[in-house]
């Protein structure tokens, strides 16, 4: 759903732009004048001369009472859709996944625990200092984010491969999923240089 309303929005705002901009550039460009065709009379910008906004469009309203109430509350609505819009954007944690038991019937997994449990066999492989999985998507189609802080010495190939075939195979087998998608992001410990004599 999230990616539709995105889709949407991102596809209106846009042709709204190419509108606006075409507006411009027919004007600034003079291009009705050397193409020779008409447009509009309520169209804003007849040639490179007119501005966007004039000086009466600028000072009409001013002193009418309505006017700055309204132009406030409007922003406020438009800021309070962009924040609701931004929140949207943040993948949410899963709370369960539903497993597929051998009986038929649907099982519930709690999303914390099979995050912890992926956490802690992660944090068991050589050089990875810290683990932290987040479960996001659909609780028949989970995806897992996963990032590793590696310890200097560790091989981030070897880690990723040992992730891949054993700590995520296993999590996948447990919970009855034909595939678990996931992104890794790999991170290295900081550490100081040691000073040799």
């Amino acid at each position: 759903m999230l990616k539709t309303v995105n889709r949407v929005l991102l596809g209106l705002l846009g042709l709204g732009l190419f509108a606006l901009g075409g507006g411009v550039l027919l004007g600034g460009l003079d291009l009705q004048r050397h193409w020779g065709f008409g447009i509009p009379g309520w169209w804003p910008f007849r040639g490179p001369d007119d501005v966007l906004l004039g000086a009466e469009g600028r000072t009409r309203w001013r002193d009418e009472g309505w006017w700055w109430p309204t132009i406030i509350a409007t922003l406020a609505v438009l800021l309070a859709l962009l924040l609701w819009w931004l929140l949207a954007q943040r993948r949410h944690r899963l709370a369960h996944v539903l497993v597929n038991s051998e009986d038929g019937a649907a099982a519930r997994l709690n999303g914390r625990t099979l995050e912890d449990a992926i956490e802690e066999e992660a944090q068991a492989l050589d050089g990875v200092s810290r683990a932290h999985v987040r479960l996001t998507g659909r609780s028949t189609a989970p995806t897992a984010r996963v990032r590793l802080l590696l310890e200097p010495h560790a091989d981030p190939a070897r880690t990723l491969g040992h992730l891949s075939r054993e700590t995520l195979a296993h999590a996948r087998d447990s919970a009855g999923l034909d595939h678990l998608p996931s992104k890794v992001r790999l991170r290295e410990v900081r550490h100081r240089a040691q000073r040799t004599a």
